[in-house]
This record gives structure tokens, C-alpha cells and sequence, in this order.
């Protein structure tokens, strides 16, 4: 009776055992079904990125581009609904003559003035010695002195030293220049895919951005938090420096113009750069012009560019910026000016804006790790002490 039981029993345990076998080889049948899945998606993603590698810049700009001009699109579209496309053109229109255009135009400007310095410096028709000594004589004995005692006091040190500055940027700027005026058919082609690849951006930019939001391995409230924090970066960096910063090399290119100080757009340029920089900004530009001016006899002059820097030039910060960015990004002055400065050296132009970006995304990741931390903190169940056998609790 009990062998005839226990028959049925082990067929029982052994179907269980052929049940968990088949379970365990479909589970890692499925493991390496999804890990294949995963490597062919790597793979792809990565051909993908190295095939669009080289229009990279122009596709970073065409996406910065409708984020900025999204609200205009938004408008046009008010004004005929149900027309995508039309709205689409009509924002790119506005970008190509109100943006492209004008900085194309004035690029070439500037490449000029800076060739045409480089080539003065070369030719001596600068004179810097004469430019040392004024400036020199007009400063304070015991200034003269410090400067003597680092180096700067030596005419002949001096001149070698701004010979050699000299030098280096005639280098840069040419190569720029040759890359610049051998390179137009490459240049037109990238702008041509900013332009096509900013249409589909503006039109469907919202799709696109949910679309990778619902992508992104993480949770949804996570993903679409760090979604927002980038759009308030990307707009607080081109609205609050990009566009601050071109009206101050703006007002300090016309400034200089009013003074008649040669190579305005070169100034206003670096101007606008220096204004990425916390704290001291355009004045590193803008306060040696003015000193200059005024040891070289022209007082007037060097008081309208210290009189245009701290009142008009100053003030376009503080003014611009709550107006065109709205609310801070949370960044940290110096981390700003690190990543700025990072981006630059490491990517060029791109880098003033995804330097700030990789800076609050950084931010953004660690401040919603520290957040989920403490709210597992507070959810844990507070855990009684443990009493002795026998004694009351």
C-alpha cells in the first residue's frame, strides 16, 4: 500500500522537478535573449553616434535653436492652427535673418579686424614701446616699482613677452582664418543640416522629448525632473549669458566707436566672452582700454569708456538677466565659470552651453539622489529596542 502510494508521490515530486528545470532554462533563455537585445542596442547606438559625429555642432545648435524659439513657433501656430509645417518655416525664416545671417556677417568682421591686428603687430606698425612707456610714466612711482620688481618694469621684457602673445594669436587666428576661408563648402553643408534638422525639431520637438523621456531606464518622475532642470539650464544659458552677454560686447563695441578706439567688433567680442566670466566680466576688457586712454593723453575718452562700463555696460547684467531667465538655475557662480571655461577648452563654442548643462544635470542627479535617501530614511519603520527574557518591556 505504501510502494503503490508513494508511486504516485515521486512521479508528483518528479514533475515539480522537470517543472522547475523548464522554468529556470526558459528564465535564462529570457536573460540572454534580452542581454543580446541590449549589446545590439549598444552597438546601434553607438554606430549611430559616430555616423553623426561630424554634425554634431550643428544639430546641438538646431535643438538649442527650437528650445529658445519654441514659444515663437507656439505663436505662429496660434495664428494658423492645424499648420505645422508653415509655423515651422515661418520660425526658421525668423532664425536664418534675425541669427544666422547677422553673425555669419559679422563673424567675417571680426576675422578681419583680428587678422589685420595680428598683421600690424608683425609689421611693427603697432607701437607697443611707445604705448609701454606712456602708460608706465602715467602710473604711480610705487606701482612702477612693483611692476619692475615681477618683470613687467623692462621695457625689452615687456615687449617680448606682448611680442610673443603676439605671435600666438597670429597663429590661432590663422589657422581659424585658413580653416574658416578653406572650409565654406563644409560650413554651408553644416548650416544646411542645422536648418533641416531645426525644422523637425520645431515641429515635433515636444514628441520627440516625450518620446525620450518615456525611453530613458529610470523612473518616469525622475526622468521628467531631470527633462525640466535641462530646459531651464538651456534657456538660463543662452537667454542669461548668450544673449546678455552679446548686448554688453554690443554697447561696448559702440562705446569704443564713440571714442574712435580701432577694431570696435574685436573688442565687443572679447567683450562678450569676458562676460562669461563671474564678478569681474566685461571689465577685463573695457578697464585697460579706459587706462590706456587716459595715459595716452585722451581724458575725455577714457572717461566716457570707465563712465559706459560701470553705468550702462555694468548695469546690463543685473538688468537683462531676471528678465530674459526668470528664475535662478542653481548653480554655483564658480562652478559656472569652471565648466564654461572646461567646455571651451575641451569642445570650443558648444562647450559655453553644455559646460553649464553637464554642471546641472550633475547637480540636479545628486540632489534627487540626496531627496529619494532621505525619504527611504523617513519611510523605514522605527525598530523597538530589544528587552531581556523575563523583564518587562
Amino acid at each position: 500500500m505504501s510502494e503503490a502510494g508513494g508511486k504516485p508521490l515521486r512521479r508528483h515530486e518528479t514533475a515539480d522537478s522537470l517543472g522547475g528545470d523548464a522554468r529556470e532554462a526558459s528564465s535564462a533563455e529570457n536573460r540572454i535573449e534580452r542581454g543580446g537585445f541590449l549589446l545590439f542596442l549598444a552597438l546601434a547606438t553607438l554606430a549611430f553616434l559616430v555616423i553623426v559625429l561630424p554634425f554634431a555642432a550643428p544639430i546641438l545648435w538646431a535643438a538649442l535653436a527650437a528650445i529658445i524659439f519654441q514659444p515663437l513657433y507656439r505663436r505662429f501656430l496660434d495664428w494658423r492652427p492645424g499648420r505645422e509645417n508653415q509655423a515651422a518655416v515661418a520660425t526658421l525664416l525668423v532664425i536664418t535673418f534675425v541669427v544666422v545671417l547677422p553673425a555669419v556677417l559679422i563673424g567675417s568682421a571680426i576675422v578681419t579686424q583680428a587678422i589685420e591686428v595680428v598683421v600690424a603687430f608683425q609689421e611693427g606698425r603697432i607701437d607697443v614701446a611707445g604705448w609701454f612707456a606712456q602708460i608706465m610714466g602715467a602710473l604711480p612711482t610705487r606701482v612702477q616699482a612693483e611692476l619692475a620688481q615681477s618683470g613687467w618694469g623692462d621695457l625689452v621684457a615687456a615687449q617680448e613677452r606682448i611680442q610673443d602673445f603676439a605671435e600666438q594669436s597670429a597663429g590661432l587666428i590663422a589657422a581659424q582664418a585658413l580653416a574658416i576661408g578653406g572650409g565654406v563648402a563644409g560650413f554651408v553643408l553644416a548650416l544646411g543640416v542645422g536648418l533641416y534638422v531645426g525644422y523637425f525639431f520645431l515641429r515635433d520637438g515636444s514628441a520627440i522629448g516625450h518620446a525620450v523621456v518615456r525611453a530613458l531606464p529610470m523612473e518616469r518622475s525622475i526622468a521628467e525632473r531631470l527633462a525640466e532642470r535641462f530646459l531651464t539650464i538651456v534657456r538660463a544659458t543662452i537667454k542669461g549669458s548668450g544673449v546678455v552677454g552679446l548686448v554688453q560686447g554690443a554697447l561696448g563695441a559702440i562705446t569704443f566707436w564713440i571714442v574712435g578706439v580701432p577694431s570696435v567688433l574685436l573688442l565687443g567680442l572679447l567683450m562678450a566672452i569676458a562676460s562669461l566670466l563671474p564678478a569681474v566680466g566685461p571689465a577685463l576688457i573695457w578697464v585697460p582700454v579706459s587706462i590706456y586712454l587716459l595715459a595716452t593723453g585722451a581724458v575725455w575718452e577714457g572717461v566716457v569708456v570707465i563712465a559706459s562700463g560701470v553705468a550702462v555696460i555694468g548695469l546690463a547684467d543685473n538688468i537683462l538677466r531676471p528678465i530674459l531667465v526668470g528664475r535662478d538655475t542653481g548653480i554655483p557662480d564658480w562652478m559656472i565659470l569652471v565648466t564654461t571655461l572646461g567646455g571651451l577648452a575641451l569642445i570650443g563654442l558648444s562647450g559655453i552651453v553644455l559646460g553649464p548643462l553637464a554642471a546641472g544635470m550633475f547637480l540636479a542627479g545628486w540632489s534627487i539622489l540626496s531627496e529619494q535617501r532621505e525619504d527611504a530614511a523617513g519611510d523605514a519603520p522605527e525598530t523597538a529596542p530589544e528587552t531581556a527574557p523575563g523583564t518587562a518591556p
